[in-house]
């Protein structure tokens, strides 16, 4: 590296952290995070940390048999990968001195989707910034950016203040340690930019949303439509998908891309337990007596001059599904009428990817899924302050990271749909770009309060639109509440 090269903000040494590429070679996407100072892992379900050795110049750490391995990557990157052959890991947690600039605000990212609750605060140690962090200086007018590259292989948050910044990799496995046995993890890449002369603090989170999400899979064209959720709220058939299509069909512009009509929750055979809950379903590859022929009806929409679309949730189980394929009950996640998948099965991966396959051939040309992280997790984004998810159970194979696995079932998904679209709600943004070719990533807007339209949308499009063609094409608009 270059240590003559060092990048400066405000006065303050940021070259102590970030540096670029050697003089000479090729130009590198990002700049290059320093070795930390420290590195410590977390071995039990509590706040309790061990600290590493270093050796070979802080690139290798050590603590009995847990090793971190650390490598500065040619073209831009700190590759950290882990080994624990025996002892159960919870975290991995890297640390550097860092004084932040005293009129600097940062910005953090969120789990899964906005609540309305991102924004540009004071650097502060206690809060989570999940996958990246922006921090920018108002008064010098520069901006400075880490973040973990997508499809990292664990859920990673920054912490900055109190002349530190810290980096936690978590490794858990739904609520215990990971057992990765003989295997490395390949945990994440870290990334960091720092904004260009006359770059906007936007511009330079924009940019470095495509620096850390390098191959994402985008629409071919603007994806724009119509769905029934917003006035019927469960409550459709297939007469009234193809009246309500009908009517928008005749506002559509003439041009060739052409917009979609989503069928939204209600169409799938309803569990015996909650009937007339379109929000739950029993078999989401068979529609209930609403809905007769799926087939005929995405047909009906594409002769009405739209695109079909269809919307549904993969971790339903049915009410016969045996329970050694169920995760265990834990709050939020302990409603006996609503059984969940484990993902980590295969047998249920594969009955995942017969809906999506059955959808294909159905003639759908965009699925919308929904719930997995609530259902995988049994909390909201906003509920995880403390921790991802309620301590002491784990997935039936508890030898992969809950990234992992989150990753796998996308991936999954992905493979399943073919040249379908597929639009994420409720799923992790840092996880599915790549994957998918859009994502729902704010909470549910109202059609009758407008403090919570202005909360969750409008935050969504302030502070996730720098994500929007570099992660996935950005679907700010949610849905609407029902009436009360």
């Amino acid at each position: 590296m270059d240590r003559r090269n060092f990048l400066q903000i405000s006065g303050l040494a940021l070259g102590s952290l970030v540096t670029r590429a050697a003089v000479g070679a090729p130009a590198a996407p990002a700049e290059t995070v320093e070795l930390p100072t420290r590195v410590l892992v977390r071995l039990g379900p509590g706040p309790e940390t061990q600290a590493l050795v270093a050796s070979d110049g802080r690139r290798t750490w050590a603590y009995r048999d847990v090793t971190v391995h650390l490598t500065l990557q040619a073209g831009g990157g700190l590759a950290v990968a882990v080994q624990s052959p025996t002892l159960s890991l919870h975290a991995v947690q890297l640390h550097w001195r860092y004084a932040a600039p005293a009129t600097a605000t940062v910005l953090g990212d969120a789990w899964e989707r906005t609540y309305g609750d991102v924004q540009f605060q004071p650097p502060a140690l206690a809060r989570k910034l999940p996958w990246y962090l922006v921090q920018h200086d108002p008064r010098a007018g520069r901006t400075a950016c880490f973040g973990v590259r997508t499809g990292a292989h664990t859920f990673c948050y920054w912490q900055v203040g109190s002349g530190q910044l810290q980096l936690t990799l978590d490794t858990e496995s739904g609520g215990v340690g990971v057992r990765l046995g003989a295997r490395t993890l390949a945990a994440a890449t870290v990334l960091a930019t720092t904004g260009r002369p006359g770059e906007s603090a936007f511009a330079t989170a924009h940019r470095f949303c495509g620096l850390m999400s390098p191959a994402p899979r985008l629409p071919r064209q603007p994806v724009y439509g119509i769905n029934d959720w917003y006035f019927a709220y469960g409550n459709n058939s297939a007469d009234l998908i193809l009246q309500h299509t009908r009517l928008l069909a005749e506002l559509m512009p003439a041009v060739d891309n052409r917009p979609f009509s989503v069928i939204d929750a209600g169409w799938a055979a309803y569990a015996p337990a909650l009937p007339g809950d379109g929000s739950w379903n029993d078999d989401f590859s068979r529609p209930n007596a609403k809905f007769p022929d799926m087939g005929k009806l995405g047909s009906d929409i594409r002769q009405l001059g739209m695109r079909p679309g269809l919307w549904m949730r993969p971790l339903c189980a049915s009410h016969t599904t045996p329970a050694n394929r169920l995760l265990p009950r834990i709050a939020g996640r302990d409603d006996p009428r609503r059984p969940v998948l484990d993902p980590t099965i295969p047998e249920n991966v594969a009955s995942i990817q017969r809906n999506f396959a059955t959808y294909q051939a159905w003639g759908y040309e965009m699925v919308k899924h929904d719930f997995s992280t609530y259902d995988l997790l049994g909390r909201w984004g906003f509920e995880m302050k403390d921790r991802l998810t309620p301590p002491g159970w784990r997935f039936h194979d508890n030898s992969r990271t809950t990234a992992e696995i989150t990753l796998a079932l996308y991936q999954a998904i992905r493979d399943a749909a073919g040249p379908t679209y597929i639009i994420g709600c409720n799923t992790v943004g840092h996880l599915a770009a790549g994957l998918f070719e859009l994502s729902r990533t704010g909470d549910d807007t109202s059609g009758q309060e407008w403090d919570r339209t202005r909360k969750m949308g409008v935050n969504t499009l302030g502070f996730r639109l720098v994500q929007h063609n570099q992660f996935f094409a950005v679907d700010a608009t949610a849905w609407a509440s029902p009436p009360k």
